[in-house]
C-alpha cells in the first residue's frame, strides 16, 4: 500500500501541472481540443458533409457546422445503433447512455465511443481522487474500496453490434479489470434492474466491507444509507463503516441535503466534492471544498461554447468561446466531443463565478424554469431561496417540485410547490412567507411580478406525505441513481400527475 500512495501521489503532481495549464492558458488548450477534434473526425460522413478538413479555426467552424440538439441527433443514433460506421466519430460506436435526466417518457440514447470512456469519463474520475490527494495528502480513501451506487438499467442489447443503459451502468461494465477490487458492490449487484432488490443487496453486501468512499446522487444514497441504518440499528454511518471519509457527488444539487448527509454520516470531518458527469461527457470537478463552484475541465476532448440563456429560442443565438464568457451570466452549454457530438445543445444552463481558472455552478436546465409571468425563475434561485427557508425554520427537504398556477377570472397566478419535508417547518405559513422574500432576493423578474400581488400571488406550498415522489417514479418505471425530479416546470404536467395521486385532503 505505501508503493501504491507513492505511485498516487506522483501521479497527482503530474497531472496537477497539466490542469493547470489550462487553468492558465484556456484559450490555447481549448483552441488545440477542436482542431484535434476536427482532424480525427474529417473523413467522417459528417466531416465530409461539413467540410472539416476547411475549418481552421473557430469562426469557419461557426459558419460549417450548424448547433444541433437531440432531434437532429437521432437520424444517426438509430444508424450507428444498427452498426453502421464512420457517421459522427471514425469507426464502429457500440455503446449509447441511455440518458434519464429527466422523468420524460422520451429517452435519448448518447453515443459513448472508446475515447470518450479512455480520455473523459474514467479521466474525471481519476482526476477527482487526483483533487482529493492533493487536498488531504493524509487520506487513506485507498486502504478500503469504494461504494458506487449507479443507476437501476442493466446493460440491454439493442442489435448485435450496440449496446445501451444508463452512463453508470456503461462505466461499470467497461472498469478496467482492477477497479473491481477497489470498489463495492460486485458487478452482479450494481447493474441489477429492479433498483428496490438492488438497493436491498446492495446495502447487505456493502455493509461488511471496508468502505472508505462513496459516489452516487445524493438523493439516491441517502435512501442507501438510511436501509444501512435500518439493517444495522446503527445510530450513524461511521459505527458501520468508520474509515469512510469521501462522498464523491452530482447529478442534483446537494443543498437540500447537505444537513441530513451531516446527520447520518456521524463524522464532522467528511469531505465531500461534487462532479459534473453527464451522459454527454465529463464536465466540471470541485476542486476547492470551501468554494461550492467546479472547475471546468478543458482538456477531456471536449470543446465548450456558451449560449447566453437570454437568446435561447432564436434562430440564430450567439455562441461564445472560453475567452468571451463572463461571470454572474447564464449560459445554455454547447459541446464538441470525441463522442462525435457536434456543437450539441445538452439543455444544462452554468454561471461562471470567476475566469481564470474558469470555475461555475450549474443553474438548471434550458427547459426546466417557471416563466408563466415574466419572472424567470431558474432552479438555481429555487435552491437557495429553498435553503434560506429551511434554515430559518429548522426545516430539511427530501424532494419537492414546483409550477405555475395560472390566471383565472378574479384570480391572480402563482407558484404551486409540492414539498416531502424530512422535517416540517414548525408553521408552514411561515416557511411560506421566507421562502416567498428568499425569492424576491435572489430574483428581481420574481419581485416585480410579485409587486403588490398584482402578476404573482404569493407561493402554494403543499407539503406531503413521505414516499410520494418514490412512488410517483416508481410508477413510470424511473427508479434508481440516475433518475431526477423535475425541480421546476413551465406547465402543470408533472404536478398535475402528483397530485392525482394523493388524498384529496392533502
Amino acid at each position: 500500500m505505501p508503493l501504491l500512495k507513492g505511485i498516487v501521489s506522483w501521479l497527482t503532481i503530474k497531472r496537477m501541472n497539466e490542469i493547470n495549464l489550462f487553468r492558465e492558458y484556456p484559450e490555447n488548450v481549448q483552441r488545440d481540443t477542436l482542431m484535434q477534434l476536427l482532424d480525427v473526425a474529417r473523413d467522417t460522413w459528417l466531416g465530409n458533409q461539413y467540410g472539416f478538413e476547411n475549418i481552421s479555426n473557430y469562426d469557419d467552424f461557426c459558419k460549417q457546422v450548424p448547433l444541433q440538439e437531440y432531434d437532429d441527433l437521432k437520424f444517426f443514433v438509430e444508424k450507428l445503433r444498427n452498426g453502421e460506421k464512420n457517421l459522427l466519430w471514425p469507426g464502429e460506436i457500440r455503446w449509447f447512455a441511455k440518458s434519464s435526466g429527466t422523468t420524460s417518457d422520451k429517452s435519448k440514447f448518447i453515443p459513448v465511443t472508446q475515447e470518450a470512456l479512455d480520455n473523459c469519463h474514467f479521466r474525471g474520475g481519476k482526476d477527482v481522487m487526483y483533487f482529493n490527494e492533493k487536498l488531504y495528502p493524509e487520506n487513506r480513501v485507498l486502504k478500503g474500496k469504494g461504494l458506487i451506487i449507479g443507476g437501476s438499467h442493466k446493460i440491454n442489447n439493442f442489435s448485435n453490434e450496440s449496446y445501451f443503459g444508463d452512463l453508470s451502468a456503461i462505466l461499470i461494465e467497461n472498469f478496467p479489470f482492477y477497479a473491481e477490487f477497489l470498489r463495492t458492490p460486485k458487478t452482479s449487484i450494481a447493474l441489477m434492474e429492479n433498483w428496490e432488490e438492488k438497493l436491498e443487496q446492495m446495502a447487505r453486501a456493502t455493509i461488511p466491507e471496508n468502505v472508505t468512499s462513496i459516489s452516487g446522487v445524493p438523493s439516491w444514497t441517502l435512501v442507501l444509507l438510511k436501509r444501512v441504518l435500518e439493517i444495522t440499528g446503527a445510530k450513524n454511518i461511521m459505527e458501520v463503516w468508520p474509515n469512510l471519509e469521501l462522498f464523491i457527488h452530482g447529478g442534483v444539487s446537494f443543498d437540500p441535503y447537505k444537513t441530513q448527509y451531516h446527520q447520518i454520516i456521524g463524522n464532522p470531518n467528511m469531505h465531500y466534492l461534487e462532479t459534473y458527469n453527464a451522459s454527454e461527457g465529463f464536465f466540471g470537478i470541485q476542486d476547492d471544498p470551501n468554494d461550492p463552484a467546479m472547475l471546468l475541465m478543458l482538456d477531456y476532448g471536449i470543446f465548450y461554447e456558451f449560449i447566453p440563456v437570454n437568446e435561447i429560442g432564436d434562430k440564430n443565438p450567439a455562441t461564445l468561446q472560453i475567452s468571451e464568457v463572463q461571470p454572474h451570466v447564464n449560459y445554455a452549454l454547447v459541446i464538441s466531443t470525441n463522442a462525435g457530438l457536434w456543437r450539441y445543445i445538452i439543455g444544462d444552463t452554468i454561471k461562471f463565478t470567476q475566469t481564470f481558472p474558469h470555475k461555475f455552478l450549474i443553474t438548471g436546465r434550458t427547459r426546466h424554469f417557471i416563466n408563466a409571468f415574466g419572472e424567470e425563475l431558474i432552479v438555481d434561485n429555487a435552491e437557495k431561496a429553498l435553503g434560506i427557508a429551511c434554515q430559518k425554520t429548522g426545516a430539511e427537504i427530501n424532494e419537492y417540485t414546483a409550477a405555475p398556477v395560472y390566471m383565472e377570472i378574479g384570480k391572480q397566478g402563482a407558484h404551486e410547490w409540492l414539498i416531502e419535508f424530512e422535517k416540517e417547518p414548525a408553521d408552514l405559513d411561515y416557511f411560506t412567507y421566507i421562502l416567498d422574500d428568499a425569492l424576491k432576493n435572489v430574483n428581481s423578474d420574481y419581485e416585480a411580478k410579485r409587486f403588490k400581488s398584482y402578476n404573482l400571488d404569493m407561493p402554494r406550498i403543499k407539503s406531503i406525505p413521505k414516499g410520494t415522489f418514490h412512488l410517483w417514479l416508481q410508477q413510470k418505471g424511473k427508479l434508481g441513481g440516475q433518475h431526477k425530479i423535475p425541480r421546476l416546470a413551465n406547465n402543470r404536467e408533472f404536478i398535475a400527475d402528483i397530485l392525482n395521486m394523493l388524498p384529496t385532503n392533502i
